[in-house]
């Protein structure tokens, strides 16, 4: 274990959704024994907002667009995972063109005003190539124009401990030039024993024609599974979840051809620890689980960042002990 010598590390959480970047960012700061305040939480959904009252005691902030920068506290980290549906493979790939897309300049514009040290942003991995790259272009540039050093990398929940094939960008930046590396995959991710529960309502499993249906046209080399069904109605089935997705069909996940996922047992693939309170509708818990940010994927990029961060003023990194 190693500790770092600082002052309590403030920051900023934009499009907070159910607060997946708050609980990484605390877990990865109290392995480096770092104290942290979160000055200022935003997202516009109220259900959201709910959950996050719930579980850290405060409610966040709405529209972030109808909030001036200069009210936003001074921070040293921003983190924000922007809404991805703008660059979505499931969406209609409209990019800065759709309102939605706009709001990275939201964040643009608080970076601009608060001069952040570092900022975390989060998207899905379609941002890479929509528009041939060009949106991504815009985005890395106007970040950069800001005077700081960005980097990117395409990361996969599954190389960090969770049974989740999920990949998202993950965009860092630093005022200070840094040895800032995006964290290596660590193997092996969690079985899904760890994660499905031994009792489940009756609420959760499919109708006998589903499952005849599932059954009849597949089978698995996997117990426990989770099938997979595609656009074109194909089944497949891992040791591990294919990506959650907020709107996808109600049977689109099913454990071992049977049943659907529960609310705990999907935000434990997303990496929440069983403390984390869900307060909302199983509809909502779906929802918001399949809009969040894998929390172990984040955790490890916040853990290569922070002792920079949380250093000396000249961000050389005071460390004691070793890992």
């Amino acid at each position: 274990m190693c500790s770092i010598m600082k002052d309590k590390v403030r920051f900023i959480d934009l499009f907070c959704g159910v607060g997946g970047f708050r609980v990484a960012f605390e877990a990865a700061a109290q392995a480096f024994e770092i104290e942290t305040e979160c000055v200022f939480s935003s997202d516009i959904d109220a259900h959201c907002q709910d959950s996050y009252e719930a579980n850290f005691g405060e409610r966040p902030s709405g529209d972030i667009t109808q909030i001036d920068e200069k009210n936003v506290p001074n921070h040293d980290i921003l983190l924000a995972g922007f809404p991805c549906q703008p660059f979505s493979i499931i969406g209609q790939r409209k990019g800065l063109n759709d309102t939605r897309g706009v709001l990275f300049f939201d964040i643009a514009r608080i970076i601009r005003g608060k001069r952040p040290k570092a900022f975390i942003l989060e998207n899905v991995k379609q941002l890479f190539s929509h528009d041939r790259g060009r949106t991504l272009k815009v985005i890395l540039k106007s970040l950069k124009d800001l005077g700081y050093f960005v980097q990117c990398s395409i990361l996969n929940a599954l190389d960090y401990g969770l049974p989740q094939k999920r990949e998202r960008v993950l965009i860092v930046g630093h005022q200070q030039p840094m040895l800032f590396t995006f964290p290596k995959p660590t193997q092996p991710y969690k079985p899904l024993t760890e994660i499905l529960e031994s009792t489940v309502d009756d609420k959760y499993f499919a109708s006998d024609y589903i499952r005849k249906k599932r059954q009849s046209s597949h089978k698995s080399s996997y117990y426990p599974a989770i099938w997979h069904e595609n656009k074109s109605g194909n089944i497949c089935s891992y040791p591990f979840s294919c990506a959650l997705r907020a709107g996808a069909s109600y049977n689109y996940l099913l454990v071992n051809g049977e049943r659907r996922l529960t609310p705990r047992e999907m935000f434990r693939l997303q990496g929440f620890p069983d403390w984390y309170k869900i307060v909302v509708s199983d509809g909502q818990a779906r929802r918001q689980a399949g809009n969040a940010i894998p929390v172990n994927m984040a955790k490890s990029v916040i853990k290569k960042l922070l002792p920079y961060v949380a250093s000396s003023p000249d961000h050389a990194p005071i460390l004691r002990g070793g890992d």
